[in-house]
């Protein structure tokens, strides 16, 4: 799984987690430096899955405060 940010280009290892519908999904610690940049990322950021469209995601303050209620 590809994740491009603003400041950033990050390979994260993501596998199949079931479900229904099946999803992928991939795992970061709470102090991991990609959160901040997704975070502070200008607008959105993506995410990419070889073979699939890549998401477009936008960023709201509700990532950054779900960021640092984690970390408290």
């Amino acid at each position: 799984m590809l994740v491009r940010t603003t400041a950033t280009d990050r390979n994260l290892p993501a596998s199949n987690a079931g479900g229904t519908p099946p999803y992928i999904a991939a795992e970061v610690a709470v102090y991991d430096d990609i959160l901040d940049k997704i975070a502070f990322s200008r607008g959105r950021f993506t995410v990419e899955v070889s073979s699939t469209s890549a998401l477009a995601i936008p960023i709201w303050p509700e990532f950054t405060r779900v960021v640092e209620d984690c970390r408290k």
